[in-house]
């Protein structure tokens, strides 16, 4: 398959390129050239995709089977490279959110969800769930009948540049005991960046259209499931202490609300990690063991090192006082 990913160097575009690339497909990235050195054959398409001029140029005359677009802020720059690429390519995959469905999500929620208002042609981006609202309906205009919208949830694995992954594995390596907030049995959903990857590509392939809620299948682990096999990937001796959810709030401390688990409030927000995912499954949506994907992350943390944070992104270093864990810590162990 004759593939352009726009993007193709941070968390989802890396994995898309990588995934690509093993699969044989021929691939072209589209990107400023400034965050990697393009992967090994690839060709690589310099232009910024804020200037539409620039991505003529870059374009040419050159036609794709299928684009992968994960373009997150102004739905104006998703417009603008739909319009040009629609006599030129056959499908359009979008990396959207399930951020896009009205707050607050019911619980079990699919695609057909209430979503938040949208507009293509906004040069904004100051509102996540507008933006890819908006980007979605941007590629609905060019590829109608052509685009798949992927809606994912909480995408971890390899290059994660939120700091969910990264940041707990980082700090169950810095201490004897840790925080975690409690229960240990808290439900959650996720998917692999790299499953994700292999699903879009194979709908490209295929030419699936339509809309699809992209994540893991709900109930299949828990957040103690998560660190503490965490803890047997990479060996840490470290103890985890689990406290409620008030208790943490009480100290100032949001443990929870990095991987969607309470709101700011301290309140557990329902529909987040609950959603019916059976129609990207019934189309072959797989999801990897948890121990291959937390192993694979830390392998690659270790060589590489720490992600630089996403501009729109608080950075991980903000997130928690360690005097205020410590303080509680220790009233803990009283």
């Amino acid at each position: 398959m004759k593939l352009l990913v726009l993007g193709g160097t941070h968390h989802v575009g890396r994995a898309i390129v990588e995934t690509a690339l093993q699969r044989g497909d021929e691939v072209s990235t589209l990107n400023r050239g400034l965050s990697r050195d393009p992967a090994p054959g690839v060709r690589a398409l310099i232009a910024d995709r804020t200037d539409p001029e620039s991505v003529r140029r870059a374009l040419g005359s050159a036609e794709w089977d299928a684009v992968i677009d994960t373009w997150a802020w102004a739905p104006r720059v998703v417009r603008d490279s739909a319009r040009l690429l629609s006599g030129r390519a056959g499908h359009y995959g979008y990396v959207s959110s399930r951020g896009v469905h009205r707050w607050p999500w019911p619980a079990h929620a699919d695609e057909r969800a209430p979503l938040v208002d949208g507009d293509p042609a906004s040069g904004e981006a100051a509102d996540y769930a507008a933006a890819k609202r908006g980007g979605e309906l941007a590629v609905l205009e060019s590829f109608a009948g052509r685009a798949l919208l992927a809606r994912a949830g909480m995408i971890l694995g390899p290059y994660e540049d939120v700091g969910r992954i990264p940041w707990w594995l980082r700090r169950l390596g810095k201490g004897s005991r840790v925080l975690a907030p409690a229960p240990a049995g808290t439900p959650l959903q996720y998917l692999d960046v790299r499953d994700l990857a292999a699903w879009m590509l194979r709908a490209a392939e295929r030419g699936l259209s339509g809309t699809f809620t992209t994540t893991g299948p709900p109930g299949a682990i828990t957040l103690g499931d998560l660190l503490t096999t965490m803890l047997e990937v990479t060996g840490f001796d470290t103890e985890l202490v689990w406290a409620p959810p008030e208790l943490l709030m009480r100290h100032g401390l949001p443990l929870g609300m990095e991987l969607g688990l309470r709101l700011p409030d301290g309140s557990a927000p329902s529909g987040m990690h609950d959603a019916d995912v059976s129609a990207a499954r019934a189309e072959g949506l797989t999801a990897r063991p948890l121990r291959d994907t937390l192993a694979d992350t830390w392998t690659w943390l270790q060589a590489e090192g720490d992600p630089a944070p996403r501009a729109d992104a608080p950075s991980p270093d903000t997130w928690l006082d360690a005097a205020a864990e410590q303080r509680l810590l220790d009233q803990l162990s009283h």
